[in-house]
C-alpha cells in the first residue's frame, strides 16, 4: 500500500512539474474546471510534494535527472525532424524582382549560376540595362551601339560543342567573378556545362565591355597622355576597358605615314561619347553660325593636313578688331566674319585666333596653319566644365 501511495504521489509531482502550464492552458480554453477547483488542485499537489520532501520517501535528484534527460531527448528529436525550407523562388514575383533589381553585377552573376529558373531571371535585359546605363552611358554613343550590332552578327555562328559554349561563358563572367570559382561552377557536380549566354543580350554587352573583349568607338580628350600638340582637343579612337586598373586602352587610327598609335591608362574623365554622328574624316555641317556671339563656347573641327582625321578643339567666340569689346556697343554678331579664340595659346601665337565666314563657311585653312572644319556651339554646362577642367597649367606657345 505504501508503495502504491508513493507511486501515485510521484506521478502527481511529475505531472505538477512538467504539465502545470498545459493544465492552465486546458482550463482556460475548455472551461471545464472552475477557478476554485484549479486552486484546490494546485494546493493539493504542493502539499503532497512538500510531504515527500520532508519524509525523504522519494529521490528528487533522480527525478530531476530523468526530467532533464526527457527534455534533452525531446529537443534532439525535434532537431532531427527535417524542417520545411522556404525557397527564394517561393517569394512573390514583385518581391523577387525587387531583390534582383538591387543586386550589383557580381551578385546577378552569382545568382545566375544557382539554377535554371534563377539564371533566366538574372539574364533579363531590364536588370542589366540599369547597370549598363549607370556605368557606361557617358562613353557609349550611337557609334558604339552600331559597332556592337556588327560584333553580335559576327559572333552569331554555331559553336562546335557544348564545351566551347561553356568556355565562352566562363570568359565573359571572369571579368566580375574569380576564374577558378567559375570553372568549378560550370564544370561542377553534374559535369554538364552551363547554357551559353545569349550573345545579343544586354548582359552579354555589359560583360564584353567589362572584359575588354569588345573595342568600341568613343572620343579621348588630350590624346597621347596630354601631348602638347593635342591640348584641349578631343579625337576619335577605339577603346578597350581594363577592369583591373579601371582605365582604358586607346587605338588611334593611322594617318599619313603614322601607324596606329596606342595609348594606355586612360581614366574615365578623359573619355566621352561622340556628340555628333559625323565621322572623323568628314566635314561637320555647322548649324549654329548665325547664332554665334562673343563669349560663346564652341568646338571646331581641326586637322593638321589633309591626311589627318579631324579632332574637336575647344575655343570661344571673340570680338572683331574693330569692335570696342563691350557688350553694350558690340555688333560683332551682325558681321559676316566670326572671330574664334583659343586662349590656351600665348598672345601672338599663330594658333591663338582665326576668322571664319558666317555665311558660307566650309573647311578653311592651309598647310601652314592647318584646316578648320565644322563648328558646334556648346550649351551644356557639363561640357564647358569638362573643357575647363582640362585646361593646361601653362600657356602654350
Amino acid at each position: 500500500m505504501l508503495f502504491f501511495l508513493i507511486s501515485c504521489l510521484s506521478f502527481l509531482f511529475i505531472f505538477e512539474t512538467l504539465s502545470l502550464q498545459f493544465l492552465h492552458f486546458h482550463v482556460r480554453t475548455s472551461k471545464v474546471m472552475s477557478p476554485f477547483l484549479v486552486l484546490l488542485w494546485q494546493g493539493l499537489l504542493r502539499l503532497c510534494c512538500q510531504w515527500l520532501r520532508n519524509t525523504g520517501a522519494f529521490d528528487f535528484k533522480f527525478l530531476s535527472k530523468v526530467t532533464t534527460k526527457m527534455n534533452i531527448s525531446s529537443r534532439l528529436e525535434s532537431m532531427e525532424k527535417p524542417a520545411e525550407r522556404l525557397s527564394l523562388l517561393d517569394l512573390p514575383e514583385l518581391v523577387l524582382e525587387t531583390i534582383l533589381g538591387r543586386l550589383p553585377p557580381a551578385g546577378l552573376c552569382n545568382m545566375a549560376i544557382v539554377c535554371s529558373s534563377m539564371r533566366d531571371r538574372c539574364w533579363s535585359d531590364h536588370l542589366w540595362e540599369r547597370h549598363l546605363n549607370e556605368k557606361w552611358s557617358g562613353v557609349l554613343g550611337q557609334a558604339a551601339f552600331d559597332e556592337w550590332q556588327q560584333y553580335v552578327a559576327a559572333r552569331k555562328k554555331p559553336v562546335a560543342s557544348d564545351e566551347g559554349r561553356s568556355k565562352g561563358l566562363m570568359r565573359s563572367f571572369s571579368c566580375i567573378l574569380p576564374l577558378s570559382w567559375l570553372k568549378s561552377k560550370i564544370d561542377g557536380d553534374s559535369g554538364k556545362p552551363m547554357t551559353s549566354l545569349p550573345v545579343d543580350s544586354t548582359m552579354s554587352w555589359y560583360l564584353s565591355l567589362e572584359s575588354g573583349k569588345f573595342w568600341f568607338p568613343a572620343q579621348v580628350y588630350n590624346r597621347e597622355h596630354g601631348h602638347v600638340g593635342f591640348m584641349l582637343s578631343c579625337y576619335d579612337a577605339e577603346l578597350s576597358y581594363d577592369c583591373q586598373t579601371d582605365t582604358f586602352q586607346a587605338r588611334y587610327p593611322p594617318h599619313g605615314r603614322r601607324t596606329i598609335v596606342i595609348e594606355e591608362g586612360i581614366p574615365w574623365e578623359r573619355l566621352r561619347a561622340a556628340p555628333v554622328d559625323t565621322p572623323a574624316r568628314d566635314l561637320h555641317v555647322s548649324d549654329c553660325l548665325n547664332d554665334l556671339r562673343p563669349g560663346d563656347h564652341i568646338e571646331i573641327q581641326w586637322r593638321r593636313n589633309k591626311e589627318f582625321p579631324y579632332g574637336w578643339w575647344y575655343g570661344v567666340v571673340g570680338h572683331l578688331d574693330s569692335c570696342g569689346s563691350t557688350d553694350r556697343n558690340c555688333c560683332c554678331h551682325l558681321n559676316d566674319t566670326v572671330i574664334l579664340e583659343f586662349n590656351q595659346y600665348a598672345p601672338g601665337s599663330r594658333w591663338r585666333r582665326t576668322a571664319i565666314s558666317r555665311k558660307d563657311h566650309r573647311e578653311e585653312g592651309n598647310e601652314a596653319g592647318g584646316f578648320y572644319g565644322g563648328i558646334r556651339k556648346l550649351s551644356s554646362k557639363d561640357e564647358i566644365s569638362t573643357w575647363r577642367h582640362l585646361w593646361p597649367h601653362d600657356i602654350l606657345e
